[in-house]
């Protein structure tokens, strides 16, 4: 079966835009705050995002770029097609991919350090 050049560009794209709007996907603690003194959650809460901003998400985007740019420019090569169109849709896919990821560590830590605070954290 031969898969034609508009069908394999518009599955990159769904790919792409896919990965992309899930980049926002990773939700930030719920917390139970009954009981809790709101002055000191806010306070907590900033400390942890704070510790949370050290996870360095453009490394590891720059690193799936270059990593997707590569096996899209094998496919490229391996389909007899446009080996810079395909290297240029890998390297969007994966930056996008790592930034997933990179979003997703960010918000484990700030929820992994309010529990280490004593909150109940929900999510």
């Amino acid at each position: 079966m031969t898969v034609t050049r508009p069908i394999l560009h518009r599955l990159w794209l769904v790919a792409v835009f896919g990965l992309m709007t899930a980049c926002s996907s990773a939700p930030g603690p719920i917390v139970d705050t009954k009981g809790v003194n709101m002055t000191r959650y806010h306070e907590d809460l900033a400390d942890c995002e704070g510790y949370a901003d050290q996870v360095r998400i453009e490394r590891g985007v720059a690193k799936g770029a270059a990593a997707g740019g590569a096996v899209g420019a094998a496919t490229g090569a391996i389909l007899g097609e446009s080996i810079g169109e395909y290297a240029g849709v890998g390297a969007v896919a994966g930056g996008a991919k790592s930034a997933i990821h990179g979003d997703r560590e960010k918000s484990q830590v700030v929820k992994r350090c309010m529990r280490g605070r004593g909150y109940k954290v929900l999510n």
